[in-house]
């Protein structure tokens, strides 16, 4: 019967283990915040996130599914909503807050990372199984993640109460002779982060994860290039492409006259999810007898 019991044990903590729960669902909810040329410290512009500015903190939602190629490696899917803002009202850096532009934008995300656990919640006694002995299990888990996405955003500004998208405006003079090009409301992102897990069951858990995403364009603000003649664009694209081209308070004189910088091309866009997650394990036991699996659960153990 002793022998059993090890033998039964082993199986806890065999290298195979992890394959019994290899399989997660993972729901989040959280924050997101952006980091470009809108808003930011009361400074000029900083890459990365020295320039984060916490009061356009918007909220942010996902869910995902974990795959466990091995003990400490995992494939995830995941899908994130979230809701970036910048407003150059908010920073008292001269050139910015004359600047005077706002927006807002919802972002829809879909990654596929891979996972590092190099520290993992282990199973033990706190999982419900009768007459355990021996090590307590750790309940808090360790990964860092990184990998492929594609996301969705449409840059929206306010004017009297009214949120007006701003692509078709065409700001900086896209489409009109010697302007940029286009861009395109579908981009390619580097989602990267870390997460904690701390155990609650043997098959829950809960965490907080930290997503920095790099991305490949410098318009989810509408903003990046020079100020275009704003002449020229009252008589292409009407009256409200020229006002949210320059909305400038005029208090230093030149700054917003043609062909002067109006973003920072050379900095691409980026924001960041600050997410609590619930985690689900998706149990797949090494039998499908009814009365084997029952006695998995009640065996008695010894570490």
């Amino acid at each position: 019967m002793g022998l059993s019991s090890v033998a039964s044990a082993q199986y806890f903590r065999d290298s195979n283990y992890w394959k019994t729960h290899r399989n997660e669902l993972s729901v989040g909810v959280g924050i997101s915040n952006f980091l470009g040329e809108l808003g930011g410290r009361n400074q000029i512009g900083s890459p990365f996130i020295w320039d984060l500015e916490f009061s356009m903190t918007k909220p942010a939602f996902s869910l995902g599914y974990r795959y466990f190629l091995a003990k400490q490696w995992a494939l995830r899917g995941a899908g994130t909503y979230g809701v970036l803002a910048g407003n150059d009202n908010l920073t008292t850096e001269t050139f910015r807050q004359n600047r005077n532009l706002n927006f807002r934008s919802n972002v829809i995300e879909a990654q596929l990372v891979l996972e590092w656990h190099p520290f993992q919640e282990l199973p033990g006694h706190i999982y419900d199984l009768r007459g355990v002995k021996g090590m307590a299990p750790s309940r808090m888990g360790l990964y860092f993640f990184a990998g492929v996405g594609g996301f969705h955003f449409n840059p929206k500004a306010q004017i009297d109460g009214t949120w007006v998208e701003l692509r078709p405006l065409g700001t900086e003079g896209q489409w009109l002779p010697d302007g940029p090009e286009e861009y395109n409301l579908y981009q390619f992102c580097i989602p990267m982060g870390v997460g904690i897990r701390r155990a609650i069951d043997r098959k829950s858990t809960i965490g907080l994860e930290l997503q920095y995403t790099k991305t490949f364009t410098d318009y989810i603000d509408d903003v990046s290039g020079s100020y275009y003649d704003k002449t020229a664009l009252l008589e292409a694209r009407g009256p409200l492409a020229a006002y949210f081209s320059d909305p400038s308070l005029g208090t230093v004189p030149g700054q917003t006259a043609t062909g002067q910088q109006r973003g920072y091309p050379d900095h691409n866009d980026a924001y960041l999810f600050l997410k609590v997650q619930y985690h689900y394990k998706l149990y797949r036991y090494r039998s499908n007898n009814k009365k084997y699996r029952t006695r998995l659960r009640r065996q008695k153990i010894v570490f």
